[in-house]
């Protein structure tokens, strides 16, 4: 191709042709002053190789595919060769799915073979995308998806694509149950689990990349809270698992959101613990009494959805039937029971025994489970009387065979009863004998 700053000039005389450069005639043809980066800029555009260096991580575009190789333009005088055995290295799902046309990043691993075409490699390229991936997410904080390949004693591997994460035990939830085991097999179970994860450490130059489960759950929760706490209304009835207990309720997570069952709303009748009621992992449906936004608080009730037990007392239970109960609290005029773990009624100390009895604890103790006998029972004034020295009468021998039967409501037999203090039999505050 002839250099256009080239010209013949033939000579007056007859003689063959000369060809030389003119340098007054390259001065006339270039009015630019700046003539150098005129003759750069006239140079075209296919002639502007890039200089390849090793390490380098460029975009190019697949020309061809081969059994042996694929061949890639990366902008240089000649295309770039990925081979076959850097290929088999690369996923078979990214592999088989390459074609002609795409876009693809490649690594330079040497920048001229003997045939002149540079050497690449898509494995390489593809670790250092996972890399870049990797920086990514942990300056968005974003939480993804991994799957667990490998355990050792000190944690478990996910793989970020070709980039090699740990999660070590402390940043591990799914291991919760075994944290007092110190085996080599401790995270057997979780191979091939799926985890939610965050990237919370990374250092190309030492190969490491340090994901935890823990930081990811607690923000999933937070915005699982977030969104629960715009949704929820006073009056829903929402269905959770009980994560934890504690000395003053329950906790359900209602699905990335814990709500609080006070131990008053647990049960009609009276709870000191929440494990009289309710067992971790048992899954419960509840009623949402309180949502506050700004404390981000959700108060939960198990009791509102069932039916208060003195309005419906006169269809499970009648004058006359035994039942069984647990002794709850002693006082000075006779012993609380909790019937059937549902209502508590009242031993008057003088039903205790046909004996003088001076206080319940020489006849009875707390915990202590026993049957007793109904001889009363107002559900207006949320009263049951229970007698343990009547168990065993005569006169309630049709009673006890034919349970169903209605039994004759003996108002003698309370007397004791009636005569206690209002204050001391009305159920509702704490110190009352009767909940």
């Amino acid at each position: 191709m002839n250099n256009p700053h080239t010209f013949t000039t033939v000579s007056t005389q007859e003689d063959s042709p000369t060809l030389f450069t003119d340098p007054a005639a390259i001065a006339t043809d270039h009015t630019d002053p700046d003539s150098m980066a005129s003759l750069l800029e006239s140079i075209p555009e296919e002639f502007d190789y890039r200089e390849l260096e090793a390490g380098d991580i460029l975009e190019g575009e697949i020309v061809g595919i081969t059994a042996n190789e694929i061949l890639v333009d990366i902008g240089s005088k000649s295309e770039g060769v990925i081979p076959i055995r850097d290929l088999d290295r690369v996923d078979p799902e990214i592999r088989n799915n390459l074609k002609v046309g795409d876009k693809i990043l490649v690594h330079v691993v040497r920048p001229e073979n003997r045939e002149g075409h540079a050497w690449l490699s898509l494995s390489r390229a593809l670790q250092e995308y996972d890399w870049r991936r990797a920086e990514e997410l942990l300056h968005t904080k974003e939480i993804f998806e991994g799957v667990v390949s490998e355990y050792n004693k000190g944690g478990v591997i996910v793989y970020l694509g070709k980039a090699r994460g740990f999660v070590p035990a402390s940043q591990l939830v799914s291991d919760e149950g075994k944290k007092e085991e110190d085996s080599e097999d401790r995270f057997k179970d979780l191979v091939g689990k799926k985890l939610q994860l965050k990237v919370i450490e990374l250092d190309r130059s030492r190969n490491r990349l340090i994901l935890s489960e823990r930081q990811a759950l607690r923000d999933w929760r937070h915005i699982q809270k977030a969104r629960l706490l715009n949704d929820l209304q006073v009056g829903d009835i929402r269905e959770g698992v009980v994560s934890s207990l504690a000395s003053f309720g329950a906790f359900v997570d209602l699905g990335g959101a814990d709500g609080l069952i006070h131990l008053s709303e647990l049960s009609w009748g009276r709870v000191q613990d929440p494990s009289e009621v309710v067992q971790l992992g048992q899954k419960v449906r509840v009623k949402v009494i309180s949502v506050d936004r700004e404390r981000r608080r959700i108060g939960l009730s198990l009791r509102q959805l069932a039916p208060e037990p003195w309005s419906v007392i006169h269809e499970q239970y009648a004058i006359g039937q035994l039942v069984d109960a647990e002794i709850t609290r002693l006082t000075n005029f006779g012993a609380f029971a909790r019937v059937d773990g549902k209502i508590e009624g009242l031993i008057h100390i003088s039903e205790l025994s046909d004996q003088r009895v001076s206080h319940p604890r020489e006849v009875v103790h707390e915990g202590q489970k026993l049957r007793l006998r109904v001889i009363k029972i107002d559900p207006v004034k949320r009263r049951m009387g229970l007698s343990l020295k009547q168990v065993a009468e005569d006169r309630y021998a049709v009673v006890d065979w034919a349970p169903d039967e209605a039994a004759v409501d003996d108002e003698a037999d309370m007397a004791p009863f009636d005569s206690m203090p209002e204050a001391e039999t009305t159920g509702g505050h704490d110190d009352a004998p009767l909940a």
